[in-house]
């Protein structure tokens, strides 16, 4: 009978580990965003695992606009979690909650007795719900949306970032 139990716990323990994600140590890359009026555009990506099935993700966007001689540059950062679903060999999907930082500096033009500048940060509550495919090669590419809510008048609302991001992983 003690044979029985140890062969069947090698046996259940083997299925565990042949399903884990086994996801990469490392991911570095950019994620290309919806670019509309409050999305980002651009940003430098990077995850990290911090198991076999979650891992970390930290996303630097920037953008600079010229709106009629109004000059807005906006830099955001992302902190996200995500946990990773295997659908079938290197094809997952993940889920998972997150926060951003956002600085936006605004330059008017000279006009007399007018500030001609404004300058902002903003909070945000983000999520992430994604899917991702990992090739043999060391490179994946994933497209995922990412719902966010602000905390001020500006920002107090749902807003909704898609975006398709490339990334080595290693």
């Amino acid at each position: 009978m003690k044979k029985i139990l140890v062969v069947l716990t090698f046996f259940f323990a083997a299925i565990g580990a042949v399903q884990a994600q086994d996801l990469s140590k490392n991911a570095i890359g950019l994620r290309l965003g919806s670019n509309d009026d409050n999305g980002i555009g651009i940003e430098a990506s990077y995850q990290r695992a911090v198991s076999n099935d979650n891992r970390v993700e930290i996303d630097f966007g920037w953008r600079s606009d010229d709106d009629g001689g109004i000059d807005v540059d906006l830099y955001k950062l992302t902190g996200l979690y995500h946990w990773v679903f295997n659908i079938d060999g290197g094809l997952n999907w993940y889920v998972g909650p997150g926060a951003s930082l956002a600085y936006v500096d605004t330059d008017i033009p000279d006009i007399p007795g007018v500030s001609s500048d404004d300058n902002d940060f903003f909070f945000f509550i983000a999520g992430t719900v994604g899917i991702e495919y990992k090739f043999d090669i060391p490179l994946h590419v994933s497209f995922d949306l990412r719902p966010e809510i602000g905390f001020d008048d500006a920002t107090d609302d749902l807003e909704m970032d898609w975006g398709f991001g490339v990334r080595y992983l290693f």
